[in-house]
């Protein structure tokens, strides 16, 4: 781990030495960038790693008002590559000063460990990523406007924030794939992980490139809360086994918002933009309303979406399985406590040979028959 201060020498670029310096060393290049800003010579290249690029400003009015926008084009690769150092240092400070202790107080077993580490690292993002996605669609009125997801296609004039937001969500789900290495992930857990990490980074960078921000970031906003109360209740499970109302909550909600994903989906992929079909494909431009775009992005999301429903279906059922198998051995075992308990009062009620009742009082005795010799 990084941050992390071990008294044991470890040989340079060996795979420890890289595992628990991993952390100081994206810092260092984090420095590295800032530091080129104060110098002359270098500030025009360290921008390109920290400032958003391609500034697009519109001058309208006669007052001269300007609105800035941003475009997408090969330097955001430079600034998504200095954000990921940055998401790695995060991750490195959260698991340290956060994950860490709370493990050593809750005592865990080495899977629900990784699992704990894993829902709390995520629950920081959903939760950050949720608040900051709510704050950008109050603020441009994209849920109140819905023909808005299809209107004046393509949006390849995007605002700060909007920007801004992508570069980082792609910057952090590309720093989880090294992350895998550096936190030394199970090898039973790495293909579940590598398949929803690289399901965000095809999809939003989708979402990114065709010039569809506006669908991604409503579709992002709702399943990223949908997310947070899932790695809430299982943190909140694994300190406690008995909270699990969290659960409920999380299969309600889950449901309903892929059914609105699926919705938006077909009404935009289906009907919008199908209304308003560019004929001339053109990259530069960034219009990408064709058919064969169209027919391609709405099934990679049927396709997700049908998924995720077979997974969380095969969740429900094996929880289900498991609370009756839970169930059996408990019935079993208070039948034969009554079974006992009936036999001991059978025996208690009968002392040297006679029956007795409540009170103590007991039957009278009756005289036996002298035995003949017949019934011998």
């Amino acid at each position: 781990m990084g941050l992390r201060r071990k008294n044991k020498r470890l040989v340079v670029l060996s795979h420890e030495f890289i595992i628990q310096n991993h952390a100081d060393t994206a810092s260092s290049l984090v420095t590295g960038f800032l530091v080129g800003l104060m110098f002359e010579v270098s500030a025009k290249y360290a921008i390109i790693f920290i400032a958003v690029q391609y500034n697009v400003t519109y001058t309208t009015g006669d007052n001269g008002e300007q609105f800035h926008f941003y475009d997408y084009g090969p330097k955001d690769i430079a600034t998504v590559f200095f954000y990921m150092l940055v998401a790695i240092n995060l991750h490195a400070v959260i698991q340290e000063y956060v994950l860490d202790k709370i493990n050593r107080r809750l005592h865990l077993s080495k899977t629900k460990h990784s699992k704990f580490n894993e829902s709390g690292q995520l629950a920081f993002f959903y939760l950050f990523s949720f608040i900051w996605g709510a704050s950008i669609l109050n603020a441009e009125e994209f849920v109140m406007n819905p023909i808005s997801l299809w209107k004046d296609y393509p949006h390849s004039r995007m605002l700060f924030q909007v920007k801004f937001f992508y570069i980082c969500q792609i910057a952090y789900w590309l720093h989880a794939l090294p992350e895998l290495y550096f936190q030394k992930i199970r090898k039973e857990d790495i293909p579940r992980q590598l398949c929803y990490i690289c399901l965000y980074i095809v999809h939003i960078s989708g979402a990114y490139i065709l010039n569809l921000q506006h669908l991604g970031l409503i579709l992002m906003v709702p399943h990223y809360l949908v997310e947070l109360i899932f790695h809430a209740s299982r943190l909140f499970y694994f300190s406690d086994e008995n909270k699990q109302k969290g659960f409920t909550i999380w299969a309600l909600l889950f449901v309903m918002v892929r059914l609105l994903t699926l919705t938006l989906s077909v009404l935009t992929f289906g009907f919008g933009l199908a209304r308003v079909e560019n004929p001339d494909f053109s990259i530069a431009d960034g219009n990408f309303n064709v058919l064969p775009v169209r027919i391609g992005c709405l099934g990679a999301v049927c396709l997700t979406q049908a998924w995720m429903m077979w997974k969380f279906i095969n969740f429900q059922l094996k929880k289900w399985r498991e609370h009756v198998k839970n169930q059996i051995p408990k019935k079993k075992i208070t039948n034969t406590k009554n079974k006992r308990t009936k036999k001991e009062l059978n025996r208690a009620n009968f002392v040297n040979g006679a029956a007795k009742f409540e009170g103590g009082a007991s039957p009278r005795i009756r005289k036996s028959k002298p035995v003949s010799e017949d019934n011998i």
